[in-house]
């Protein structure tokens, strides 16, 4: 697999970003699941991936990346951030719009024009949604923070990541100017104060997308 298909890229991707913000690696069923396919889909693609030197697999167990399937899927990784980015500060895109349009857009624009987002957008360390947008050596700097859903009652911290896998949470933090950079106090696992004094009450799933400085 001298050079990755846009499946295979989308295989990495989700194996990377799996254990971006917690430790445990992904499994097969998992990995399924996340990219809506079937079983012996994702059997046959860990075949290909595997004998191409770029993930670590026995059957039935968990999958890990080799250093060469890290640089891939963080470069995959770097296009769609820095994608979500441009949209957002150059196209006018919202947060909860722009997922869909990088998954499109990271596989077709050239080095030359991300090169050239990159620099018009002043080299961002992160998207729009917190995430760390790798360097070209697959090289990023990830802040120690705590999942919301897990502080504990009185912890104080800043957002620093919001995840985008779901837009109707996005578009609802949004609605109270929440995203990264905002202070939130914990009150209880599904509330938080606001920074104008309000009580903001968080579904299970809000609450398990937000991630605060510890």
């Amino acid at each position: 697999m001298k050079h990755t298909t846009p499946a295979a890229e989308d295989y990495l991707k989700t194996i990377y970003a799996h254990t971006e913000w917690q430790p445990n690696p992904i499994t097969p069923s998992a990995l399924a699941a996340r990219l809506g396919v079937a079983p012996s889909s994702v059997t046959e693609m860990v075949k290909k991936l595997a004998a191409a030197g770029l993930i670590e697999h026995v059957p039935y167990g968990p999958l890990t990346l080799t250093r060469a399937g890290f640089l891939r899927a963080t470069a995959v990784v770097r296009r769609h951030r820095l994608i979500e980015t441009w949209l957002v500060r150059e196209m006018g895109y919202h947060w909860h719009e722009v997922h869909d349009e990088a998954e499109v857009l990271e596989h077709s624009i050239s080095d030359r024009l991300l090169a050239a987002i990159d620099d018009r957008l002043g080299r961002p360390s992160a998207d729009p949604h917190g995430d760390p947008i790798p360097a070209e050596d697959g090289t990023l700097t990830r802040p120690d923070a705590v999942l919301l859903a897990e502080a504990a009652p009185g912890h104080v911290g800043e957002v620093v990541r919001v995840s985008d896998r779901d837009p109707d949470i996005l578009r609802d933090l949004a609605a109270d100017r929440v995203g990264p950079g905002t202070r939130l106090t914990v009150l209880e696992p599904g509330a938080v104060r606001l920074p104008g004094g309000g009580i903001r009450r968080l579904a299970p799933e809000a609450a398990r997308s937000i991630w605060l400085t510890v």
